[in-house]
């Protein structure tokens, strides 16, 4: 039986590349790893943040939509994306560095029994910094020496997702049944699920929420992706999908790594991604995120795709 060593990416609408990019970059101290194109819509920027090579568990990843009006908040989406921190005293600095920046966040408070400070990127995505406190993280999460974060406080790589739906047990069950994660805690109307006991970087909260179904505009949460370490992986979970009464895509190329996608009963957007082989695949480490990379096969059109995008540094 294979298991899921958690979070891979989490995927993500934004309006506008250039103020996104700004955010993430200079404000948030991640690393750019990747700058490309939607590989389904190419007129589209595709960009990725996370640590030196934007290790799975580290990414987060933003489709432009110059088009799409405000999110109309409410159920049967993701709805908070947790980033780690190491310590209470990272969130101290974060506090001052968010207030530098003229950032409306919450304080120092709680979340899921961790200390954490909420706040909104520009589009109104919800985020949390979240104290992982000293705790393990995978060994191959590498940190970005060039960040503008001070070493000892930058962000070390995804947290808690946050799903709020209105059936909890449907995907509660999934979780548990399917893909073998451990149930944390449990109420009513609040869930606690770890792809690995007692690790945040495979950490889900489930919320119960009635009400209307969230309307996606920019600082929506696209998909969830989790992690597998190869096709052969991805090949059972694909099964296991289908037994589980789900319709999956199969397996897609994306070049930097092989997945598929399904919706679960609430209609949450569940990615299942490979490790490798990576953004390093064709770029030097040095140069990740500095050009605009295509996969092969959108190689021939990169005149007409780079004169559709606007500069965005």
């Amino acid at each position: 039986m294979y298991t899921i060593p958690g979070h891979h990416h989490v995927s993500m609408l934004t309006k506008t590349a250039s103020v996104n990019n700004q955010f993430y970059k200079n404000i948030l101290g991640l690393r750019r790893v990747k700058k490309t194109v939607n590989q389904d819509n190419p007129k589209m920027y595709h960009l990725f943040y996370g640590d030196l090579t934007g290790s799975a568990g580290t990414e987060l990843s933003f489709f432009e939509m110059p088009m799409a009006g405000r999110t109309v908040r409410g159920t049967n989406a993701i709805t908070q994306i947790g980033l780690l921190v190491p310590s209470y005293e990272s969130l101290i600095y974060w506090r001052g560095r968010l207030e530098q920046f003229n950032i409306e966040h919450s304080g120092i408070t709680t979340y899921a029994g961790r200390d954490a400070i909420h706040f909104e990127d520009p589009d109104g995505l919800r985020l949390m910094l979240l104290n992982h406190d000293g705790g393990d993280i995978p060994q191959f999460w590498s940190a970005w020496g060039d960040s503008p974060v001070e070493e000892q406080y930058r962000i070390l790589g995804l947290g808690t997702v946050e799903m709020t739906v209105r059936y909890l047990d449907r995907l509660a069950n999934l979780l548990k049944d399917t893909f073998g994660y451990t149930e944390a805690s449990r109420t009513e109307d609040e869930a606690i699920y770890q792809s690995v006991a007692g690790q945040a970087f495979g950490e889900i909260v489930i919320k119960r929420l009635d009400g209307p179904v969230e309307r996606n505009g920019k600082g929506s949460v696209h998909h969830l992706a989790i992690r597998v370490n190869n096709e052969e992986e991805l090949r059972f979970w694909d099964e296991a999908v289908k037994q589980r009464g789900f319709q999956s895509t199969g397996i897609v190329d994306r070049y930097y790594f092989k997945s598929l996608y399904f919706r679960e009963s609430n209609g949450i957007l569940f990615e299942i991604a490979t490790d490798g082989p990576g953004f390093t695949v064709d770029s030097t480490v040095e140069e990740l995120g500095t050009i605009l990379d295509l996969p092969p096969f959108l190689e021939d059109r990169r005149a007409e795709i780079e004169t559709a995008l606007a500069p965005i540094d």
